[in-house]
């Protein structure tokens, strides 16, 4: 009974603080914080207990707890600090063991992971009980991501892709020559979507007419400058190509006496009579698409302005490409880093 008067009879003590400090204490901490003073502020106005709890939403137990931080310590009993949290199931030697499994799957027998596959190897082989959720954040925690794999050629000679990473940086070390890379990629109207996060019994749609309207960029990039050009085609054949060497010459490389342009090996890059319009043509290696820095601003303008979007007919994917390309040329310094050489090394 001497007890509960106590708890009754117990007021917040004005003196430790001002209204107005309580106010800026919870204005700039958590929302926690931001409850506790302002139950602080209510009480030391004059307001009932009983009616605090029921404005703030809490029990009486945690505002009796509060008044008695408060009369203790001040505002700074009021403030909410970081919590520990609990213990990682997964932690210290034993997780860099199974960091080193997850880089190496064949140490377990598989050639790649899943989050549940690997939920129940560790259940199995370390009798680690936890939950799927940990192993997923476990894998975040660890610089882990779920990727869907890029096709990828196993038919590469890693002697001429050294060589050509050789010859690439001397030419740049060559004050009076000027490195481009060109490259054609394909747009569609309704593209592949991506991934993406929706709520558990959603049915997450994307739209597919499966109309086929496709268009052609041909483009070039001078990484050291940030300079591009591109135009567009319905298809890519030789007489194309030559236009487009053609309209490139007119508005890029006229400030350098020697300029190497790099593509792949595709056949109509490769005519005799091509007329090149100052360019010296130089050829990737077979098979290495990733040496061609120009791929990843297609890879960029598709994720920026074709992810999930739908052009219904030819003439509104032209109107999106044009603002793509435009996009690019305007963003020199932007275009110097993603097409940068040194991803190449």
């Amino acid at each position: 009974m001497v007890i509960f008067m106590a708890r009754a009879l117990l007021k917040p003590n004005p003196e430790n603080a001002s209204i107005h400090e309580l106010r800026e204490a919870g204005r700039v901490g958590s929302p926690e914080t931001s409850t506790r003073c302002t139950a602080i502020q209510l009480l030391v106005t004059g307001v009932e207990r009983e009616q605090v709890c029921t404005a703030l939403l809490v029990n009486e137990r945690s505002l009796v707890r509060w008044i008695k931080a408060f009369n203790e310590y001040g505002v700074d009993g009021l403030i909410v600090r970081k919590r520990s949290g609990r213990r990682r199931k997964i932690a210290g030697d034993r997780a860099k063991e199974l960091v080193e499994i997850i880089d190496e799957p064949k140490k377990a027998g598989r050639e790649f992971w899943t989050a549940r596959a690997f939920h129940g190897y560790i259940s199995e082989r370390y009798q680690i009980e936890c939950s799927y959720e940990t192993v997923v954040r476990f894998f975040h925690r660890e610089g882990f991501a779920l990727k869907v794999p890029r096709p990828w050629p196993d038919r590469q000679d890693e002697e001429q892709r050294r060589a050509f990473r050789k010859e690439v940086a001397k030419l740049y070390e060559q004050g009076d020559t000027e490195v481009w890379f060109a490259d054609e990629s394909g747009f569609e109207g309704d593209p592949r979507p991506r991934r993406r996060w929706d709520r558990k019994g959603n049915k997450t749609r994307s739209t597919k007419n499966g109309d086929h309207i496709r268009m052609n960029v041909l483009g070039v990039v001078c990484p050291r400058t940030g300079e591009f050009f591109a135009i567009e085609a319905t298809h890519v054949f030789t007489d194309m190509f030559q236009a487009f060497l053609d309209e490139t010459g007119k508005h890029t490389h006229q400030e350098r006496t020697r300029n190497v342009l790099i593509m792949d090996n595709a056949s109509w890059h490769k005519r005799k009579t091509m007329n090149w319009n100052g360019f010296e043509p130089m050829y990737l290696p077979l098979y290495s698409p990733d040496l061609n820095p120009i791929e990843r601003i297609g890879l960029n303008m598709k994720a920026k302005w074709f992810n999930n979007h739908v052009c219904r007919n030819r003439e509104a994917l032209v109107a999106r490409l044009d603002k793509a390309i435009l996009d690019v040329i305007g963003k020199s310094e932007e275009v110097k880093i993603t097409a940068s050489i040194r991803q190449l090394f």
